[in-house]
């Protein structure tokens, strides 16, 4: 099984044409958010988790709130592209709303936002690269969801994204002796070798885009409403590291 599941994740890889890339998720000081960007040849995806009663910012880049600095604000609109209009001033929804919101759950106070955009974006969006090296972010969390207002200043700063690869070859022969899905191709479930060692588990078409996210409760995902086609498992383990396995769903 290792033999074969290592040949199509091969496979897969050199039809991509290119890795994927991932920041992890890195927390962002006293606001108590956390962000995770992860990239593939065509596409950005952005998880922020926070406090479900704030509004919550990421702008791309070093300049703060500079005029014509770009982000990301989750709040009660339905409006999540901005462009900032400088420090003080409330920033402005994009007349094309680029990012798309595939996820928004709540649990215990908590917000989890899972978003998507094509790497370009459009006017007036930063691009952001499909590569390894740091990528700088600034950040802020508000005092709700329904007015983007004053933060104060213990609710902002600054971070880098410190991108790696996570889906060349050589990731996955070196992933895939940690945990083992199986049957593979699959229909309508998946089960996992060492279900125990693991803590959670993003589904990414192969495209790069995230379609969802599980919290394991035993050894084995649901997967009946996927379509057909290729898929990718990143797979964070309850030590900390992570793992991916590639799926074909029929």
């Amino acid at each position: 099984m290792k033999k074969v599941l290592l040949t199509l994740s091969m496979a897969l890889a050199t039809s991509l044409g290119a890795q994927f890339f991932s920041s992890g998720t890195v927390s962002l000081g006293a606001t108590g958010m956390t962000v995770k960007l992860v990239t593939s040849p065509t596409e950005a995806t952005l998880t922020l988790i926070g406090p479900d009663n704030s509004f919550m910012g990421i702008g791309f880049g070093s300049s703060g709130m500079a005029a014509g600095a770009d982000g990301f604000i989750y709040n009660s609109t339905a409006n999540r592209d901005y462009s900032f209009n400088g420090v003080g001033a409330t920033p402005s929804a994009d007349a094309a709303q680029d990012w798309t919101v595939t996820s928004n759950t709540t649990s215990g106070g908590t917000r989890t936002v899972i978003a998507t955009r094509s790497l370009a974006g459009g006017a007036g969006d930063t691009a952001i690269p499909n590569a390894a090296g740091p990528f700088g972010i600034f950040f802020a969390k508000g005092n709700n969801t329904l007015t983007i207002s004053n933060h104060g200043a213990g609710n902002r700063g600054y971070a880098t994204l410190n991108m790696a690869g996570v889906l060349g070859t050589n990731d996955f022969a070196l992933e895939s002796k940690k945990v083992v899905l199986y049957p593979n191709p699959a229909k309508e479930t998946v089960s996992f070798k060492n279900a125990d060692k693991i803590k959670s588990v993003d589904i990414f078409e192969s495209a790069g885009r995230k379609v969802r996210s599980v919290k394991m409760n035993g050894n084995e995902i649901n997967i009946s409403d996927l379509k057909s086609g290729n898929y990718y498992f990143e797979i964070t383990l309850k030590d900390g590291s992570t793992s991916f396995e590639q799926l074909i769903k029929e």
